[in-house]
């Protein structure tokens, strides 16, 4: 399948939904159909970069579910303030669904939601994808200029501006996630990623505050939160970048490959926090190919065990 046939795939995506369920609303998007895939967002998201993780790494040959966490946009706080919590939540999302099985995609700071959601509902997982995500707590400082901003995004007149200045110089923008200024200047430039970036840097202005809370529970989750990985039982890929600042590679990334057991590891060299952007084919190549490898046959469509029965192994 080729890029221009991929994006055209994913263009038809449902408007965002708040299902009530049991524990509370949550709110969601959904493109596709077949297999299940849950895409997770990370701090300062939303339904909208779920989305954009589906696009920026994702096949389209499943049925994406994007989902805002408790403390993002259209879903309250209050429906999940700690990680287990957020894992139950996404169970009665699904029974409201009719989905019986999913596979997860989660990055960054959704990667404990993640973790949980396979612990506490194994049966109803296939396969795990953990991107720039922690195994453990995280000691990163908080940089000074999340704190400043903070008060600053209840004025819609600052919001507005900061918009505007990301817009137009949106490599500028980048110059702390993407440190590397060869990598930055070649991912700004990539006319298939750039849109992808610009939707995400410019897009968490849209409706900010919204966005807040959840990223304060993000934090203190991080900062407090320890896994039993090796309790997790199903097929789990690793992607991370070796130069992670935010995450680092060594106390993250690798440890997990190395405690859930039978995880393979995608080690992206010179890639940073925002590595499914900077070496999007290299990490969009292996999560296609591990989401094949591990999809049981009964969830899939006619058309992609026709496709791609070749690739697929033995139900």
């Amino acid at each position: 399948m080729t890029e221009a046939n991929a994006t055209a795939d994913f263009s038809s995506w449902s408007v965002p939904t708040i299902l009530n369920t049991r524990r509370g609303p949550i709110e969601y998007v959904e493109s596709g159909e077949g297999a299940a895939v849950l895409a997770i967002h990370g701090a300062m998201g939303g339904y909208d970069q779920g989305e954009i993780l589906a696009r920026t790494i994702g096949e389209p040959a499943y049925r994406y579910v994007a989902i805002s966490r408790p403390g993002y946009l259209g879903t309250p706080l209050s429906v999940g303030c700690t990680p287990e919590e957020q894992a139950d939540l996404y169970a009665e999302l699904l029974d409201g669904l009719g989905i019986r099985q999913t596979a997860i995609m989660a990055i960054s700071g959704g990667g404990p939601s993640a973790i949980h959601f396979v612990l506490r509902h194994r049966e109803r997982c296939w396969g795990l994808v953990l991107i720039s995500t922690c195994a453990g707590k995280v000691n990163t400082p908080i940089p000074i200029s999340f704190k400043l901003m903070k008060p600053l995004v209840r004025w819609p007149a600052f919001v507005a501006m900061m918009k505007r200045r990301t817009k137009k110089d949106l490599e500028r923008a980048l110059h702390r996630s993407i440190s590397d200024p060869v990598i930055r200047a070649r991912t700004v430039q990539d006319p298939q990623v750039r849109p992808l970036l610009e939707e995400v840097i410019v897009g968490v202005f849209d409706g900010i505050i919204r966005r807040l809370p959840g990223t304060d529970n993000d934090i203190r989750i991080t900062q407090t939160t320890t896994y039993p990985l090796e309790q997790i039982a199903v097929p789990t890929l690793v992607v991370h970048g070796m130069e992670d600042r935010l995450v680092p590679f060594i106390q993250n990334g690798k440890s997990l490959a190395a405690r859930i057991p039978g995880a393979q590891l995608l080690t992206v060299e010179g890639g940073e926090h925002m590595a499914i952007f900077t070496h999007r084919k290299e990490v969009r190549e292996r999560v296609t190919r591990f989401l094949r490898d591990v999809a049981p046959s009964y969830l899939l469509t006619p058309t992609f065990l026709l496709v791609h029965a070749p690739l697929l192994p033995p139900s």
